[in-house]
């Protein structure tokens, strides 16, 4: 008897003699109706899904309008899944389901708190730290629809950080919540920008707007902006080995059409999907794979709001909801492998993927014995979208971050800019002549000659070092700088250098990576001492 054949035949016993309503709350159905698979559902295969790729750029794009409202649309119509847009839950067992329908309510009062309250005009910048809450996804969607350009932080800033990222950036407003306002406000005087600062918080607190509270007042009413496809989107604050960190410009077409190539092609995503990415909200996997590549599909984006990373509670999260699709960094899956897997039982998970740093391949032998799912490993950064990945269909090859993504022409080049040969190590590029790519980042905005730097020849540089194989298939073999990856985090050595040189009591410091067995690499601190 069939796979098929034995669950269908199981589901039917259940059906007449199980209790119906238990079934449906438990998630039976979805589970008994949903069978694992590794074949695609959005493309045949590797080789089609290349030769098929072709995205038009319009001469207007919004992502707000153009993909939201239309699921939205779709949602009112009754042409979409019931399946919520945006699906929240937190350990105290707390939940918010959102459609694209309350999506799109809520996030028009919030464009009209930007642009009627704050006053906040077409490309103002918007800097915002929230950790994993719903309001953070109503500001990602506020900004998109006003033309603000947002700029996302990560809770771990130091005040010396978020100084730097609001005067380099000339920030108008900033969003953040109780905890981190005392931070924020330490540094505001020293930031003559800034115009408005709006705070999630259940208590009022001077100087700062109440964001729910302000939402109330306003009405619903909203008309998108029409942003032009390669107007500025958003900017990321990306780590280097020399000098402060840069300002990584998005445009609108880049993420929110480039993105596709993630949603549809790699995580393999559809309407009838709930997926879970667990990025912080400071990076731009975040962006990726919690806003742009899953909504393009009309997939859930399901949310977790854990305070720190435990294994036990992302066991039991992907065991008790109907999680299809799952993405998390290497370093997590070396977490989760040394846990007790057998006590859970994963009845609706069918895809998982990670991105950030390279795999363990024992990790991903060990996840494939304990789940039977294979990792499928992706390589990007945030200057691009996916740039390689291991896309359904493919033979996994444990080592290798796969193939090049449709849209992007990868090699591996010398100091000349010339492809070397297969199976000769050099450094990786995307080829942008004679056309450039339109989901590769604008520029490091204020920045010409580090924006040049990451050019040669006919490509840009990734500041990867690989291998190509005889099948097409690509290797990491290292940083061609000093940045760290620790656990998926990218670890500027000069950015640490500087926060250490700042206290009285060093002298000299140097900065370089160590092994870590779980982390894959962690930063250690050589400090010089001034003489007594």
């Amino acid at each position: 008897m069939s796979l098929y054949v034995l669950r269908k035949t199981l589901f039917k016993h259940c059906l007449k003699y199980g209790n119906k309503n238990e079934m449906y709350e438990r998630g039976y159905w979805l589970q008994m109706c949903r069978f694992k698979t590794s074949a695609p559902k959005n493309f045949c295969d590797y080789e089609s899904m290349r030769r098929d790729y072709n995205v038009q750029i319009p001469q207007q794009f919004n992502f707000a309008k153009d993909v939201l409202e239309q699921w939205e649309t779709k949602e009112k119509k009754g042409q979409r899944s019931s399946l919520p847009a945006l699906w929240w839950v937190n350990d105290s067992g707390e939940e918010v389901k959102w459609s694209f329908e309350e999506l799109g309510f809520h996030s028009r009062k919030l464009a009209n708190v930007l642009h009627q309250v704050c006053s906040l005009e077409r490309g103002d910048r918007v800097f915002l730290i929230l950790p994993r809450v719903p309001e953070w996804w109503l500001v990602n969607v506020a900004c998109l629809r006003t033309g603000t350009v947002l700029i996302p932080g990560t809770s771990q800033l130091t005040a010396r950080d978020i100084r730097h990222r609001l005067q380099s950036s000339g920030a108008k407003c900033v969003i953040t919540d109780e905890t981190l306002a005392p931070l924020l406000d330490t540094v505001a005087s020293e930031c003559p920008s800034i115009s408005t600062k709006l705070l999630l918080s259940r208590r009022a607190m001077h100087g700062w707007g109440n964001l729910t509270e302000l939402m109330g007042r306003v009405s619903d009413d909203h008309v998108c902006v029409d942003t032009r496809s390669e107007e500025a989107m958003t900017i990321f604050f990306t780590s280097g080995t020399t000098g402060s960190p840069k300002m990584t410009q998005q445009s609108h077409c880049s993420y929110g059409l480039g993105l596709t190539v993630n949603g549809r092609y790699w995580l393999d995503l559809t309407e009838q999907d709930v997926f879970w990415n667990t990025s912080d909200t400071g990076w731009a996997k975040s962006a990726w794979s919690s806003v742009f590549a899953p909504w393009i599909q009309g997939a859930c984006v399901f949310v977790h709001h854990m305070p720190r990373f435990e294994t036990s509670t992302v066991l039991k999260t992907l065991s008790s909801y109907p999680i299809t699709t799952f993405c998390t960094a290497p370093t997590a899956y070396r977490m989760l492998v040394q846990d007790d897997i057998s006590r859970y039982k994963f009845h609706a998970l069918e895809h998982c993927l990670c991105a950030g740093e390279p795999i363990n391949p024992e990790v991903m032998w060990k996840w494939k014995e304990l789940t039977g799912l294979d990792i499928y490993e992706g390589y990007g950064q945030t200057e691009t979208v996916l740039i390689a990945g291991t896309f359904k269909g493919m033979k996994i090859k444990p080592g290798s971050f796969g193939k090049a993504s449709p849209g992007y022409d990868v090699q591996v080049i010398d100091e000349d800019g010339s492809v070397v040969p297969q199976g000769q190590e050099g450094d990786l590029g995307i080829r942008v002549k004679p056309v450039r790519p339109f989901s590769l980042f604008t520029e490091y905005t204020g920045e010409p000659e580090r924006t040049a730097e990451c050019f040669r020849g006919d490509f840009y540089l990734t500041g990867d070092r690989g291998m190509m194989d005889e099948e097409g298939y690509l290797w990491f073999i290292g940083r061609a700088d000093d940045v760290i990856l620790s656990a998926g985090y990218r670890i500027g050595p000069f950015e640490v250098e500087n926060a250490l040189i700042e206290h009285p009591a060093v002298a000299e410091s140097a900065v370089v990576s160590s092994p870590d067995p779980v982390r894959g690499e962690v930063v250690q601190c050589i400090l010089g001492f001034p003489s007594q």
